[in-house]
């Protein structure tokens, strides 16, 4: 997972294949691995960062029938929440961009889901 902090988007492109191919074959493995990976290299650019979330949502879509109840409810959370932030820390330099894709996730009649809140409160707390 290291070569995801390579500048060349052919490799990045070439790692998220990757641990999408590997998360088929394993996918709670790759999960727990993506998970601890990001947990080790918490200052990991933002970038980098979401190669291995999007690695993580395309194997938790393609296998959710596949996961483990618990599995499945800690690494949802983990990234839920690692997504968040990432949006919160993008949102410091692109606020109107950020608030936009996160105003779309508010439907009328639907209450909204609680990342989709905590992002709110957290991109108005850092963009004070």
């Amino acid at each position: 997972m290291d070569a995801t902090t390579d500048k060349e988007p052919l490799v990045q492109e070439q790692i998220y294949e990757a641990l999408c191919a590997l998360g088929e074959a394993e996918p709670e493995e790759i999960l727990h691995s993506c998970d601890e990976y990001l947990r080790q290299h918490d200052k990991l650019a933002y970038p980098h960062r979401v190669i291995i979330l999007k690695a993580m949502e395309t194997v938790v879509r393609n296998n959710i029938d596949l996961l483990d109840k618990s599995t499945a409810k800690d690494v949802i959370w983990e990234w839920q929440q690692a997504a968040s932030n990432v949006l919160v820390a993008v949102g410091q330099r692109f606020i109107n961009k950020v608030m936009e894709e996160v105003l779309t996730k508010f439907q009328p009649g639907i209450l909204p889901h609680y990342f989709v809140l905590q992002t709110f409160a957290n991109l108005s707390v850092s963009n004070g």
